[in-house]
């Protein structure tokens, strides 16, 4: 198992440093415009584009640019300096990381408490009236723009414009530090919005999965020896289906702490780093959307890591097959 993870842990290494290089190519050889240029704003001389350029060591050959970004990255955090901010890129990404944590975080403790029930249920009464009522429930709510979920859910229950104003509304955020009740009110509505959609497609992977595993014959062998049901489907059905959900949540995870609930957080008028890199982009930030993406990168290394190990707990099998 020690020697199963310290392969991962040395291949996620190997995919920042690729992605890295990646993102080099892409910001600093194929840039929209010229970095300096966007630096010195519009009514900048040539002059002064040339000595701003000569200050982001622009001017120096692409290799030696390529060494010290590394070397600015891996050895000191640095990830540039912001245009529009005029403040470290790595700090302004963390200010904006505790919102987008809370938001996912509790977002996706809540589409599991939904989505792994609802598959369950869904597949030991397959094609039942309650399997068939949650899966045309959830076809409804993977379709369904976050946006427009957003809205509704401020429209109805929002207490400043709502129908049923029970819940706070947009701008109303608050962090941990305000107290727990503070903290969680405000994200009652980002959470069940963002929680929607997700739910709803960990019922349906878990629903198809359990379905196929439960006609395994390990499962009718398990039945033969007198186990409960209960048992049967919770320690030998779930284990072996749950798979596909754990890729899921860590893709889930990563992918939304990199940046991507964009949408929820404009909504919702969360500042988090779906707004930063929003912002970043209106304003052709270039260190920025790059800095962000570089955490984005290493969120999606990480939690794929986590779920590899967590295969290989719940499956033996993958650990070895993986030799």
């Amino acid at each position: 198992m020690l020697e199963y993870i310290l392969r991962r842990v040395l291949w996620g290494v190997a995919m920042l440093f690729l992605v890295s290089g990646v993102i080099f190519v892409i910001f600093y050889l194929l840039p929209s415009a010229d970095p300096a240029t966007l630096r010195a704003g519009r009514q900048a001389s040539p002059d002064q584009i040339e000595r701003i350029r000569e200050s982001l060591g622009l001017d120096r050959p692409v290799f030696i640019q390529y060494v010290d970004y590394m070397k600015q990255i891996f050895f000191h955090f640095d990830f540039g300096y912001s245009y529009q901010y005029e403040t470290s890129v790595s700090s302004l990404i963390f200010d904006r990381l505790g919102p987008t944590a809370s938001l996912t975080f509790g977002a996706a403790i809540l589409w599991l408490l939904m989505g792994i029930p609802i598959g369950i249920i869904s597949a030991v009464r397959a094609r039942s009236l309650l399997d068939r009522s949650t899966m045309v429930i959830s076809l409804a709510l993977i379709s369904a723009p976050v946006f427009w979920l957003g809205l509704i859910s401020l429209y109805l229950f929002a207490d400043d414009i709502g129908l049923i104003p029970i819940l706070p509304g947009a701008g109303s955020y608050e962090p941990l530090s305000a107290g727990p009740i503070a903290w969680a009110g405000p994200l009652i509505l980002p959470w069940t919005v963002l929680a929607a959609a997700s739910a709803a497609v960990y019922a349906r992977y878990l629903r198809s999965d359990m379905i196929d595993v439960m006609g395994e014959d390990y499962i009718r062998t398990a039945r033969a020896k007198g186990l409960p049901e209960r048992k049967v489907v919770m320690k030998h059905g779930v284990r072996s289906a749950i798979t596909p959900v754990i890729t899921l949540l860590g893709l889930d995870i990563g992918v939304l702490l990199a940046g991507n609930a964009i949408l929820t957080e404009s909504v919702f008028n969360i500042p988090g780093v779906g707004r930063l890199v929003l912002d970043a982009i209106d304003k052709a930030d270039l260190p920025l959307i790059q800095g962000v993406t570089l955490f984005g990168a290493f969120f999606i290394v990480i939690f794929n890591l986590v779920v590899d190990i967590a295969y290989a707990y719940l499956d033996p099998r993958v650990r070895y097959d993986d030799l």
